[in-house]
């Protein structure tokens, strides 16, 4: 026997399936800046499940308490990652000259 989809738990489902699909997204991407977008969605379906699951004040806390929390560490991983881009692409351009010419002084 299946049980009776109420007003409550459809859109539980949907937010159980975008948050689904968030993960096998962020588990199959190589791309970390591609990751990201992601990250964002899941954190955002798993807040709304939060709030569907459990409709009072505390739950509500609860998700805002989640949902800060998840941005401030996403915002922390790509400041992290421009960071360490921009570091990168500051050493390719020195890098490149010291490696022709480390390159050259080998050969």
């Amino acid at each position: 026997m299946i049980p009776e989809i109420t007003e409550l738990s459809l859109p539980a489902l949907i937010c159980g399936i975008v948050a689904l699909y968030s993960c096998i997204r962020i588990v199959l991407e190589k791309n970390t800046l591609r990751k990201l977008p992601f990250l964002n969605v899941l954190t955002f379906s798993v807040t709304g499940i939060i709030v569907l699951i459990c409709p009072t004040p505390l739950g509500t806390a609860a998700a805002c308490a989640y949902f800060i929390g998840s941005t401030l560490e996403s915002n922390a991983i790509a400041s992290t990652w421009a960071k360490r881009a921009e570091k990168d692409k500051k050493d390719a351009a020195d890098g490149t000259e010291a490696g022709i010419a480390d390159g050259e002084a080998a050969q």
